[in-house]
């Protein structure tokens, strides 16, 4: 039976079916599908090496798959690639401005080669760099610059909006203004493909997620559905005897693991306590019980899901699909 608490699926912008890729006997991209859902944000992630630039260029048509087959908007991105280019906005990792143009002259530039109408100004606005209008390009800050980029990127009100390793080398404020934008451009309807190495950026933006190793998916599903897969953590420091911590491992029903607090600092008292656990809502109660019933003070206790990172760290133990599947 269908799973009612889900929403029904959306139709795919891109869709990658079996693709596998080549550079002579060397496969970059090995086997991979992967769906995009129309108005989603959708993380590509791997480490270096692993075939995310390759799939990319082959979503937009740069590349043809030595096997299966790419559709975005419905369409072969690589024989329609200028019709799938007019949907689309590309924001890549390499800048192509003109240091000696200013902002405006720069967007009066990319006015002329686009096929999508818009106008400066409002670009500018969404990516707050309206009062930078008349500054040659030459003296932006690095930030500054990844938003011109975006501009461009944004030009038009694409449909699809592919960012590649959007905030490399930005700093935190930037970063999380980069990321309001790619929000509200969401919550205006576009769907987003985008890759990064900043994990926590892919787990607050994505709603979904395809991690690539080695060519090949490692992981892929709902972001929700990925952070389930890995347990949960919880953790405490506690003095307690060894019998009683005894106890509480056979309470809990995830792994628990004890080490002196302040890292093997035998003069501290108390251990350091992490459980690792499918089921954080019930070991939460046992741990709570068993403190209640020791009268013992749980300090800096914390519970908190998976993070992305554990995931990757987590790789080799995951089947290939095995998460959202």
């Amino acid at each position: 039976m269908p799973d009612s608490s889900r929403p029904p699926a959306r139709p795919a912008v891109v869709n990658v079916r079996s693709v596998s890729c080549r550079y002579g006997d060397y496969v970059a991209v090995d086997d991979v599908s992967l769906a995009v859902p129309r108005g989603s944000i959708h993380a590509l992630l791997g480490t270096n090496g692993a075939g995310k630039t390759t799939l990319l260029e082959t979503i937009q048509g740069f590349r043809r798959p030595a096997a299966g087959s790419v559709r975005v908007f419905d369409a072969d991105p690589w024989s329609h690639r200028a019709a799938v280019a007019a949907r689309t906005g590309t924001m890549l990792q390499e800048s192509g401005l003109v240091d000696e143009m200013t902002v405006t002259d720069q967007l009066s530039l990319w006015k002329g080669v686009s096929v999508r109408e818009d106008e400066i100004g409002r670009v500018l606005e969404l990516v707050g760099l309206t009062h930078r209008r008349k500054v040659p390009v030459a003296v932006l800050s690095g930030g500054e610059r990844r938003r011109l980029d975006f501009a461009m990127a944004l030009w038009g009100d694409p449909e699809l909006v592919v960012l590649d390793e959007p905030t490399t080398g930005l700093d935190p404020q930037s970063r999380r203004t980069m990321w309001s934008i790619i929000r509200d451009l969401n919550d205006r309807g576009a769907t987003v493909l985008l890759t990064t190495h900043y994990l926590d950026e892919a787990q607050g933006l994505a709603d979904s997620v395809t991690i690539l190793d080695r060519g090949r998916v490692a992981v892929k599903g709902r972001m929700s559905d990925v952070l389930a897969a890995i347990p949960s953590r919880i953790a405490f420091e506690v003095a307690a005897s060894p019998e009683a911590l005894d106890e509480l491992d056979r309470r809990v029903s995830g792994e628990l693991g004890r080490i002196p607090a302040g890292g093997g600092d035998s003069g501290h008292a108390g251990e350091s306590v992490t459980i690792r656990t499918p089921a954080p809502q019930d070991d939460v109660a046992a741990v709570v019980d068993w403190a209640r019933a020791h009268g013992a003070r749980l300090e800096r206790f914390r519970c908190a899901p998976a993070s992305l990172e554990e995931v990757f760290f987590e790789l080799p133990s995951l089947a290939p699909g095995k998460a959202g599947r």
